[in-house]
């Protein structure tokens, strides 16, 4: 019986690691370690020394990596810095030209240092000041996950976001993307696997779908 795979769970902004709760991965064959959000040393620091603390958490050598949103830019940049056996990003991105042009807007104007961080304490309300009027139809859902809501690392994981520089040249990467994302709409991204009316909450909608997707992509 060959060993089983290690793979490290990145969970999406601000959110804890109850979103995979959904995920099904055969037991026989993966690890499963849950990573959590760390706050920043402060709001200037880089992602790539974030990504470097991280790596403190990753006790296999050769593992998977799954991040989903922000969660998946930080899974990139871990891989940079240690040797993985495969990236897979789920509702994320693999560069910078995949990030919409209104997000792209906010960073150059620099309008997303007004948005009241200080004041958030629920992920509608979240919502509503960062993205797109749809997210709110299901702020409930994105409430009960949002773990992470420390003024400090809300503001430097938005500027992280926006300023990031990906230029997607990371080998063996595997994009899951919804074909509805909110959030990073499917037409600014490239080879993707698409999952069929999937949002940006789908790693809790489309579990299944993409339990199955990431399964398939153990054999490659």
């Amino acid at each position: 019986m060959s060993a089983k795979t290690s793979i490290y769970l990145i969970p999406g902004l601000g959110a804890g690691s109850e979103i995979f709760e959904y995920l099904k991965l055969p037991e026989d064959r993966v690890i499963i370690h849950r990573l959590e959000w760390l706050i920043p040393e402060s709001e200037q620091e880089s992602l790539e020394n974030y990504a470097l603390r991280m790596t403190a958490f990753i006790k296999d050598e050769m593992p998977i990596l799954i991040g989903v949103s922000f969660g998946g830019l930080l899974a990139q940049e871990i891989s940079k810095l240690i040797p993985v056996k495969k990236v897979i990003i789920i509702s994320s991105l693999k560069k910078r030209s995949e990030l919409p042009r209104r997000l792209k807007l906010l960073q150059t104007l620099g309008l997303y240092k007004m948005l009241p961080t200080r004041r958030i304490s629920r992920i509608d309300d979240f919502s509503r000041f960062n993205f797109h009027q749809t997210v709110k139809r299901k702020a409930e859902l994105y409430n009960r996950y949002m773990r992470v809501r420390n003024e400090k690392y809300l503001n430097w994981a938005i500027k992280s976001v926006l300023h990031w520089k990906g230029d997607g040249d990371i080998s063996n990467l595997v994009h899951i993307h919804g074909t509805r994302d909110e959030i990073f709409p499917i037409k600014y991204i490239e080879n993707c696997i698409p999952v069929e009316n999937g949002t940006h909450a789908m790693i809790i909608t489309k579990a299944k779908k993409i339990s199955q997707i990431i399964i398939n992509s153990l054999e490659t």
